[in-house]
């Protein structure tokens, strides 16, 4: 399970396969993950990991909640 609180990109994207995205597919600046009509967009690999605001950012856009982040 997931702590919420600092990710690496490569697990960040597993746990959302898990959670039912699919992708990533490449975009403009960003690639993105899709789910039924959602897109989110997934940070570009940099060196580090995703930190917890940035994590979330992207939980709020994904409508997931700590609690069910936590629980995958």
């Amino acid at each position: 399970m997931p702590r919420f609180g600092p990710v690496k990109r490569k697990d960040l994207i597993g746990y959302f396969k898990r959670l039912g995205f699919s992708g990533p597919f490449s975009g403009g600046k960003h690639q993105f993950m899709i789910k039924d009509d959602l897109v989110l967009h997934v940070p570009n690999p940099h060196e580090g990991d995703i930190g917890r605001d940035l994590l979330s950012r992207i939980l709020k856009q994904a409508s997931i909640t700590k609690q069910e982040w936590e629980k995958l």
